[in-house]
């Protein structure tokens, strides 16, 4: 873990075979992590259903969001950010293909998000 940095550093210069995650800080109750997407999604039937809550923010790229329950998949860009509190069920339908899509997450022990 490093204690200094800069979010757009070391990002591959071509698509990697997968997302890539890199913890920047951690603590016992929350994490801070750098995803890196380019063209990737979550596999078809499939939902991301966290034990954690997330704070997620596209920093660079683009992407479409769907959340079980809402009609339409959220289309995100560069300053676009979503909560996703533990449990709620989601998924990357797509990033974009032309470019890394950078994303900043934090995750949160369920229940310690503040309104």
């Amino acid at each position: 873990m490093r204690d200094a940095g800069n979010i757009f550093a070391d990002l591959p210069a071509e698509r990697p075979a997968g997302e890539l995650f890199e913890t920047l800080l951690q603590h016992p109750n929350w994490k801070i992590e750098r995803i890196t997407s380019w063209g990737h999604a979550t596999a078809p039937g499939e939902w991301f259903d966290q034990r954690t809550d997330e704070w997620v923010i596209l920093l660079a790229g683009a992407a479409r969001l769907h959340i079980e329950g809402e009609p339409t998949a959220r289309e995100l860009g560069p300053g676009d950010w979503v909560f996703l509190p533990a449990h709620l069920r989601h998924r990357v339908e797509w990033t974009d293909e032309t470019r890394p899509t950078v994303w900043l997450a934090f995750h949160a022990a369920a229940g310690t998000a503040q309104d």
